[in-house]
């Protein structure tokens, strides 16, 4: 069982909910990207622009669902079975043929229903021969057809704006005709991380130095979202560098992200950045792990030397886990808000606990799981905010809300799976 003193950042102070994090962040920020048109292959990731409204049905014309034979439905016996005689045969993309009544056709999966006809019986499900088939009774009228716009109707709404396209969704843009669409221009994000005992990969490690791993992470995820992601590099441990960096990065870009350096260590110089070169917005959230996290504004000077509004800068955690959870949290809100996007956050169900848990309440834990073969969730073995492979080989978030002070065995909690929180 968790231990409450288990808790490196437990001073005082108020911590700031995590849901009103995200409802200052949607107060203090408007999009600040523009539209352009690009063609459908380029759009995955994209924030739509404007509602598409469908031009056509989908499907266009009523057709069949399987191959089999098509007939009128009134055309069946009471009861039992009926022989219907053949005539005709349409495949898919041929034009149907004429059947008169009485009468069935040979026909295809995705092939344009005969005028007149209105069922259709899988070939597996019948008797043929070569000028008759015979059909089984208690088939349902319409059985195995698609209708004309049963999946869209023209002129009915299609997807709305502000909706991050995903490859289902230019998949419906092409069906009902489309080849480009609207989208928000690319939200550019100068990606930093901060510590003199960061390395990059491949140096020699000397004493006292670890490999960077977040800027990878957060370039990655950034990537994901369809953003112009910058990467910044490394920033040393002292403030007036930090300052001057941040400040340099503003002018050319949109959002700043950090990692490391929030926390209050005589060698955490991003919170006094911030507040030197611009204004803090907040800093400490009330969630787990994650908790000093900075949300401000960094200033940019015109020519002539005067202030204008500052670009955003989230300053997250320099451990791994509370970087993807404060990411996920509080920064992909921001950069939705930023460029355009509707917010939701990641879906969540509900697993059993197979394990007990103690937490303070009023704030938001994200405890990483695993499912055993029933489906119950375990704890991960090693808990540390810096543990990287509790997020490889974890397979799930456990959240638990803020009023929460125990959780034992036999509870039902929402998770949210790994991979929701990387797209």
């Amino acid at each position: 069982m968790a231990q409450l003193s288990d808790d490196c950042f437990a001073f005082g102070g108020a911590l700031l909910g995590l849901e009103e994090a995200r409802r200052q962040i949607a107060a203090m920020f408007r999009p600040v990207t523009a539209i352009e048109t690009v063609d459908l292959r380029d759009a995955v990731g994209r924030v739509l622009a404007s509602q598409i409204t469908a031009r056509i049905d989908l499907p266009p014309q009523g057709n069949s669902a399987v191959d089999g034979y098509a007939f009128r439905h009134a055309d069946l016996a009471g009861s039992g079975e009926t022989v219907l005689p053949l005539q005709g045969r349409t495949a898919a993309g041929q034009r149907p043929a004429n059947v008169a009544a009485g009468m069935a056709s040979r026909i295809f999966t995705g092939a344009v229903m005969p005028r007149g006809l209105d069922t259709v019986m899988m070939q597996e499900d019948c008797t043929a021969t070569e000028t008759s088939v015979t059909l089984p009774g208690g088939l349902r009228r319409g059985a195995n057809t698609r209708r004309a716009g049963e999946d869209l109707a023209a002129g009915a709404r299609a997807l709305s704006a502000g909706r991050r396209l995903m490859p289902p969704d230019l998949a419906l843009l092409s069906a009902i005709g489309l080849s480009r669409v609207p989208v928000r221009t690319r939200l550019r994000v100068v990606v930093f991380s901060t510590g003199d005992e960061l390395v990059e990969p491949p140096a020699t490690l000397m004493p006292g130095q670890i490999y960077d791993a977040n800027r990878v992470m957060l370039l990655a995820l950034l990537a994901r979202l369809g953003v112009l992601a910058v990467d910044g590099g490394i920033l040393p441990d002292r403030m007036e560098a930090t300052a001057a960096a941040l400040r340099e990065a503003a002018s050319g870009c949109d959002l700043i992200l950090t990692s490391g350096g929030v926390s209050t260590g005589e060698e955490d110089h991003v919170r006094a950045a911030i507040e030197a070169v611009g204004k803090l917005a907040f800093w400490r959230v009330a969630i787990k792990p994650g908790r000093p996290v900075a949300l401000g504004e960094i200033s940019t000077r015109e020519i002539g030397g005067g202030e204008v509004a500052g670009k955003p800068l989230l300053g997250m955690p320099g451990n791994p886990v509370a970087a993807l959870v404060t990411f996920t949290a509080l920064g992909r809100p921001l950069i939705d808000r930023l460029s355009g996007a509707v917010y939701a956050p990641p879906p969540a169900m509900r697993a059993v606990s197979g394990f007990a848990y103690r937490k303070k309440a009023g704030r938001r834990e994200y405890v990483r799981v695993t499912f055993d073969g029933d489906g119950v969730a375990r704890l991960f073995p090693k808990e540390g905010a810096g543990i990287i492979t509790s997020l490889t080989e974890g397979e799930a978030l456990m959240v638990l809300p803020e009023e929460m002070v125990e959780l034992r065995p036999g509870d039902t909690a929402p998770v949210i799976a790994m991979g929701l929180l990387h797209g």
